[in-house]
């Protein structure tokens, strides 16, 4: 009778359990990846054919980075940092190399990353010094102490594993410092200097079935007194669940704080039982709805990508095994 009881009690658990992981008799979903490289108001009129030529150029090599890591049977941690590390060496992004100026005339990096399998997740913020971001937001996950770091204790963290560091002109580029003079001269505000949120990011399931999700960014021109947006927040602009979905968020950092943009997008498809497209067409619309703009990329357990951004444009790009293999600039 006991052991009648037992078989019950496990058996009811199962049942109730949530699934974590891959679900191999569901069949196996291969390999999906996507990346962004900022939202914005991006007009076709105020880009000339080589300009857009560029950027695509960018993004596939990106995307063939992190897909060429899942094609060869890696983890998707493994191939959201292969893509983003290039982007970060890319000054047409904001990220790393090409980072935007602050008030002072200094480049502070931000990133994080999280790993669906298990949900550990590493961020840092205020980052001067360190050659890729995303690199030192991935030791910090991987060192399992803390998830955040910020500023001083970030660099030296970095120097403590070994991390290529750079110096501060390295990251400093003309545009951007021009960008800066015209915000300062004009009293423009940091979109109407930039004309998109440079965050770059990447979301991937590999052949396993596991989920993860990465951001890296400069932030915004101008900004000040240490200002921190989403992309290094996980649950705001980052995030990654193995039973549902992973995100990376580029946009007016404030309000997808407000949001909790990536925590709010899973957590509708996993609670409420929402669409991947549709949670994420809901959650920029509230984002809109509070004054802020910008996209999303996301990827789910079974592979589907989807894109979703309130502005004109999105640098984006995906690939599957199934053998979808393409880049865009602008919402058509």
């Amino acid at each position: 009778m006991i052991f009648i009881t037992r078989i019950a009690l496990i058996a009811s658990f199962l049942i109730a359990a949530p699934a974590f992981g891959h679900d191999s008799s569901a069949g196996d979903p291969g390999w999906s990846f996507a990346i962004h490289g900022g939202a914005g108001t991006m007009d076709r009129d105020l880009m000339t054919q080589e300009q857009q030529a560029e950027y695509k150029a960018a993004l596939q090599a990106a995307l063939d980075a992190g897909a060429a890591v899942l094609r060869d049977g890696g983890s998707a941690m493994d191939a959201v940092q292969a893509a983003i590390v290039l982007m970060e060496d890319d000054p047409k992004f904001n990220a790393g190399r090409g980072a935007v100026f602050t008030w002072e005339g200094t480049n502070e990096m931000d990133a994080a990353v999280m790993d669906g399998l298990d949900r550990s997740a590493g961020a840092v913020t205020g980052i001067t010094s360190v050659r890729h971001p995303i690199l030192l937001a991935d030791a910090v996950r991987t060192d399992g102490r803390h998830v955040f770091l910020s500023g001083a204790g970030a660099e030296q963290f970095a120097a403590d594993k070994g991390l290529e560091t750079k110096p501060p002109e390295w990251f400093a580029t003309q545009s951007r410092r021009e960008a800066l003079e015209r915000l300062k001269v004009k009293q423009l505000s940091a979109l109407d200097v930039d004309h998109k949120f440079g965050t770059v990011g990447a979301v991937a399931l590999d052949s396993k079935g596991h989920l993860a999700a990465g951001t890296s960014t400069g932030g915004l021109t101008g900004k000040r007194w240490g200002r921190i947006g989403d992309a290094p927040m996980i649950g705001a602009g980052t995030y990654a669940d193995d039973r549902i979905c992973a995100v990376s968020a580029t946009g007016a950092g404030e309000y997808f704080i407000h949001a909790g943009v990536a925590h709010e997008i899973c957590a509708r498809m996993r609670i409420g039982g929402d669409a991947p497209q549709v949670a994420a067409d809901a959650v920029l619309a509230e984002v809109k709805e509070l004054g802020g703009d910008g996209g999303v990329i996301v990827v789910t357990p079974t592979g589907e990508v989807v894109f979703s951004f309130n502005t004109a444009g999105m640098y984006r790009g995906r690939a599957s095994s199934s053998g979808i293999n393409e880049v865009a600039i602008f919402k058509d």
